[in-house]
């Protein structure tokens, strides 16, 4: 499968590292040169400098023979203009999309968009069935108490596969949902981790590096 992820901050990143790893070819676009550099010397030349939302950046990038493309820049307008060209002019067959507003993803689908993520919306919809009726935990509050969201991946190479979550050596992160099959799950302490999922956590920013190695690929 040819996927064209359009965006290398963390998600497009990590996005396309574990697309590699499962063997699919990858081409990761990112409009800024010095971020396309710095990738360009650990994943190669699957990481191609360009504006995504330029029908030229486009055909050159093969959008007409893509089976995927995946819009995840931190620009809710780039991510639709991207999709919408995807499916209008080239003819995509699946266009997948990130939402950082949560407002816009019923625009998103509206507009034809295959299918959209938002992180934002899944991690409040998980508050929510958690808080009692008439309270609020205030964003500032994770500011404040230096709590970060982080999103790990499994793979076939990844050494939790195939554990359970009460398993984990993870300290006092919490994870709050498993993304599997493009559907959020409430996780259970018996839930065990399969290839492809995407674990998202709170975890305190002095511990978020010792979650990551536990997710680190074996090479």
């Amino acid at each position: 499968m040819y996927v064209i992820v359009v965006g290398a901050g963390k998600v497009g990143y990590y996005l396309s590292k574990q697309l590699i790893a499962e063997g699919h070819e990858v081409l990761l676009m990112e409009k800024d040169r010095r971020r396309q550099a710095m990738l360009a010397e650990e994943l190669g030349e699957v990481v191609a400098q360009g504006d995504g939302c330029e029908i030229r950046i486009m055909t050159e990038a093969g959008f007409g023979r893509a089976d995927v493309i995946v819009a995840v820049t931190g620009d809710d307008e780039d991510n639709l203009v991207i999709c919408q060209m995807a499916k209008k002019k080239f003819g995509a067959p699946r266009t997948v999309a990130r939402v950082n507003n949560p407002a816009n993803q019923d625009l998103f689908q509206k507009l034809g968009i295959d299918t959209t993520v938002s992180s934002t919306q899944i991690i409040f919809n998980l508050l929510e069935q958690q808080i009692e009726s008439g309270e609020v935990i205030p964003v500032g509050a994770l500011r404040n108490g230096n709590i970060e969201v982080v999103a790990v991946g499994v793979t076939v190479r990844t050494p939790v596969l195939g554990r359970s979550l009460k398993d984990l050596d993870i300290g006092t992160a919490l994870v709050i949902s498993i993304i599997r099959n493009d559907q959020a799950q409430l996780p259970q302490p018996d839930t065990k981790l399969e290839v492809g999922d995407q674990v998202i956590a709170m975890v305190n920013a002095a511990e978020e590096a010792k979650l990551r190695r536990l997710f680190a690929e074996h090479t």
